[in-house]
């Protein structure tokens, strides 16, 4: 087999204010596989909260390129994947994108959708995404909610964790207000203490309809303190940033309501589905998330969509210009497209794509 990397950059159409930080654009590394003249393609993406700089993704994929290229075929380069020893030395974001781009290229030449893959006798996944409303004041989150409503959206997350709480309730009741009927799940991103949240949250549940749930109120890091909090919540508690691994969930199922996972937080598509079949019968649903990426790096997810309870894979819809094409969402729905693979492609300059890219071969 043969691997090459490239960076782009990709700009958001408006900058994400969440309760820890503001991003206006961030920088991405696709893998690219080759073999008997098929390729298929993974994206990681920078993110200051993992830890993974431009520079430390490009250097640990190209690190896994030259593994790849020992490998006779694609197929034996998964297996490989798969029987690294947990706490290998690849992130999970790397570990996720080395998948994607072999999963990719299996699929391209079975003849089959990832979710076929995975699953011969699964039906084309399609779903109801979330979209994200950042912290924002009121009056535009409400034009902003009406907006995604008229355009078809069901589901709509509000980011929260402003320094004045009354700042979240009020940006709150503006969407409630502008799209009476979505379904709310609100997101502070740690930035609670509980005593805020057992403030709070009662007051979010008596809107009419309430919000559904709540992504991990209270900072991460006392996953104990979270399961308490989710005990006595008059909302559904969802764990995000205290459920990063399969260990984690395993503390945690049943005692929580819901698990937000990411491909590039817990390590890629076989590493949710046991997280999946963990959750099975504990009571606790699988949330399907992503970091703000392009299709590209969504699309692995899409393909397990009919799996969770909530879906939020939005990230592609963020960005100014998205370089790839084949999940949709532009409508409130995210689906697989049937081409084999991941069933994406790369837009051509006609229909869009801006930005400049690097290109490097790695092996």
């Amino acid at each position: 087999m043969k691997a090459d990397q490239r960076t782009v950059r990709l700009e958001l159409a408006d900058p994400l204010r969440i309760s820890r930080s503001t991003m206006a654009a961030r920088d991405a590394v696709w893998l690219t596989v080759e073999h008997a003249g098929q390729y298929g393609h993974g994206e990681a993406v920078t993110s200051g909260y993992y830890g993974l700089d431009t520079a430390t993704l490009q250097r640990l994929l190209h690190q896994a390129s030259q593994d790849l290229v020992r490998c006779a075929d694609p197929e034996s380069a998964l297996s490989a994947l798969r029987e690294e020893e947990p706490g290998h030395h690849r992130p999970a974001a790397v570990r996720a994108a080395v998948e994607s781009a072999l999963l990719d290229l299996c699929g391209k030449r079975a003849g089959l959708a990832l979710h076929r893959l995975l699953d011969p006798s699964s039906p084309r996944p399609f779903a109801a995404t979330a979209r994200t409303v950042g912290i924002v004041p009121a009056e535009r989150a409400a034009v902003r909610a009406r907006c995604l409503a008229d355009s078809g959206f069901s589901v709509i997350k509000i980011k929260a964790g402003s320094p004045d709480p009354e700042d979240d309730v009020a940006r709150v009741r503006a969407v409630r207000a502008a799209a009476p009927t979505a379904r709310l799940l609100l997101d502070p991103n740690g930035a609670w203490t509980v005593a805020r949240a057992r403030e709070l949250l009662p007051r979010f549940a008596e809107l009419e309809p309430a919000v559904e749930a709540v992504e991990q109120p209270i900072a991460p890091g006392d996953p104990e303190a979270l399961a308490r909090l989710a005990e006595r919540s008059p909302l559904p508690v969802i764990a995000d940033e205290d459920a990063v691994d399969h260990e984690d969930v395993r503390r945690l199922a049943g005692r929580v309501h819901g698990v937000n996972v990411k491909l590039a937080k817990c390590g890629g598509v076989h590493a949710a589905l046991r997280i999946a079949s963990l959750l099975e019968g504990s009571g606790t649903d699988l949330m399907l998330g992503c970091l703000t990426a392009s299709t590209l790096g969504l699309a692995p997810a899409v393909h397990l969509a009919d799996r969770a309870r909530w879906i939020d894979l939005d990230g592609h819809l963020l960005l100014a210009h998205d370089p790839w094409t084949g999940i949709g969402g532009t409508d409130g729905v995210v689906r697989t497209s049937g081409r084999p693979g991941l069933g994406v492609r790369r837009r051509t300059t006609a229909e869009g794509t801006e930005g400049g890219e690097h290109r490097e071969d790695v092996a």
